[in-house]
């Protein structure tokens, strides 16, 4: 076993795998206190290496020393390499950002002018050891046309689900479950001149039609028959007396459907032990959202054709969870945590270049961009 894990931790394999990293990546590593002083590595590299060991094989601290001692790869203690991971998270934050940026994708969309992007915005939740509740959130926001990462951010359990959690760019179209219909939220895109595709939940939020009249979703939603789309404009009350003009854009679902979204209804409030409110379950028969685009732009079942494509968020997080195995951390203190977690996801985002990388036909099947030059005079 020996002579295995040493021919492989010298093998060419991980220098063409270090080919698909960021430039300056080992500078960095210094720059963010990763690595200050050596102390049983040789440089960024095995650092790197030993790290993965642990957060990609699943193995525990005390496993990866081993194996890194017998490859040959470093010569530390397990608390050591604790601590060096508590130092790396924003080294794979800066790390994740960059590779994020190198991801191609496809996905078809509705047609929108060329000039407005389409962006899904959600969260998911991490949990420490033995805890039964959400401890930390990542907040993720991906472009729909490219399926390439655009923002990523990890906080503690008290920062909620909210649009104001973003960096919100002009004439981008941010779409959003139902956590994202809050209106100081929808505001905050707004100033910024850019939209949002939200999907709606029957609550106490005002909403007026253009005539200042009350508007009543239920009312206008048993309107709805066989397979049309309502379209109604509306203004969605803000802070104060601001208004939000918008549309509710709506379709009713499939008997089918409508039946398995209301079992759902029921099986979460016996969860919570709450009572079944007749609205929320008559709501359930319906797909309705909340969009500031105007038809001119998008008609209704483009504008619902386009919310579909907010599953392929929910795809990632999947993805994260069962195959990097990023829903249980193992770390208790703030900083390994948020180590730990930038780690995981820097080894997604590196999955996902190697992905990329093998869909486009290259005779040696590695990137050289990031190699090093040798002279063989």
């Amino acid at each position: 076993m020996k002579d295995k894990v040493s021919e492989y931790a010298n093998s060419e394999s991980w220098q063409q795998l270090l080919g698909f990293l960021p430039k300056d990546w080992e500078n960095k590593c210094r720059e963010t206190g990763a690595l200050k002083r050596l102390r049983g590595f040789d440089g960024a590299p095995s650092l790197l290496r030993t790290l993965l060991i642990h957060l990609l094989d699943g193995c525990s601290l005390r496993e990866t020393v081993v194996r890194a001692r017998i490859g040959k790869i470093a010569d530390i203690s397990d608390v050591a390499l604790l601590k060096r991971l508590n130092h790396s998270g924003e080294w794979f934050r800066w790390m994740s950002l960059k590779l994020k940026d190198n991801w191609q994708g496809q996905y078809t969309r509705a047609l929108l002018p060329d000039e407005l992007k389409v962006r899904v915005v959600d969260a998911t939740h991490v949990s420490e050891p033995g805890s039964t509740g959400t401890d930390w959130r990542i907040h993720y926001a991906f472009d729909l046309d490219d399926l390439a990462c655009k923002e990523i951010t990890v906080t503690d359990y008290t920062m909620g689900e909210t649009l104001r959690n973003f960096k919100i760019e002009p004439d981008v179209v941010y779409i959003g479950d139902r956590g994202y219909y809050h209106h100081k939220g929808i505001e905050h895109v707004v100033k910024e001149k850019a939209h949002v595709l939200i999907r709606m939940s029957v609550d106490n939020r005002p909403i007026e039609n253009i005539d200042g009249t009350p508007f009543d979703v239920l009312t206008h939603l048993r309107r709805l028959k066989g397979t049309c789309c309502g379209d109604w404009p509306v203004h969605l009350i803000g802070t104060g007396s601001t208004r939000i003009a918008g549309r509710i854009c709506a379709i009713k679902k499939s008997k089918q459907a409508a039946e398995h979204s209301m079992d759902k209804v029921r099986k979460t409030c016996r969860r919570k032990g709450r009572m079944v409110r007749e609205p929320a379950l008559e709501s359930a028969r319906y797909v309705f959202i909340f969009t500031t685009l105007p038809s001119s732009i998008l008609s209704a079942e483009q504008a619902l054709e386009i919310y579909r494509g907010r599953w392929q968020i929910e795809l990632v997080f999947k993805r994260l969870k069962s195959i990097i195995g990023l829903g249980h951390l193992p770390k208790q203190d703030p900083q390994g945590a948020i180590a730990w977690i930038y780690g995981k996801l820097f080894g997604a985002f590196l999955i996902e270049s190697l992905v990329q990388a093998s869909e486009h036909f290259s005779p040696w099947g590695y990137p050289i961009t990031n190699q090093p030059t040798k002279s063989m005079a």
